[in-house]
């Protein structure tokens, strides 16, 4: 039967899409398990705080009730990659945690020493867009930048607009690509 006639993706193309690109964030953190850190990679993860198996001091949930940015760059420890989440432990003002995230409640992942980024919106509007050649760490707050692990406020890395490329940035909008 051809195009005529589609109307509802009973495949559920959306949820694939976003397996697939957590899989990247899973296999990217099962790397730096195994090998450390090389080269000038390190990475930005931002989540979802209150999402089911979030496992995060309380302390640290009053601060960042509903999204929250780690670092992993030179001080972190004990990092565990699991099929449906990981746990890693980092020091928040002199007092070490472990932290459990599940890749579900990723909402950002980005390894701003290769420029790559990811951004999920969500199951119910799609996944987001998938960053390259931005220059993300200067659209963080400054206290990420920082070379330890530390919480930031939600407000960090946003996708940058069309109209703010420069010639090697690149912005695909997977959501662009889909049948309305």
């Amino acid at each position: 039967m051809g195009w005529r006639g589609v109307s509802k993706d009973l495949i559920g193309y959306d949820g694939l899409v976003d397996a697939a690109l957590r899989g990247v964030v899973r296999q990217a953190l099962r790397d730096v398990a195994e090998r450390g850190l090389l080269g000038a990679h390190h990475l930005y993860i931002s989540f979802h705080t209150g999402d089911p198996g979030v496992d995060i001091p309380d302390f640290l949930r009053e601060r960042y009730p509903d999204e929250m940015t780690i670092v992993l760059q030179h001080q972190y420890w004990g990092l565990d990659v699991r099929d449906d989440a990981f746990s890693i432990g980092l020091s928040f003002n002199k007092a070490k945690c472990m932290l459990t995230i599940p890749y579900k409640a990723i909402t950002r992942f980005a390894d701003p020493g290769v420029k790559f980024g990811l951004q999920f919106t969500g199951p119910e509007s799609g996944v987001g867009a998938v960053q390259g050649g931005l220059n993300l760490p200067e659209a963080l707050p400054p206290a990420s930048r920082s070379n330890t692990a530390a919480p930031t406020p939600p407000a960090a890395p946003a996708p940058a607009s069309a109209s703010s490329e420069t010639p090697t940035e690149k912005v695909i909008r997977l959501d662009s690509f889909r049948k309305k």
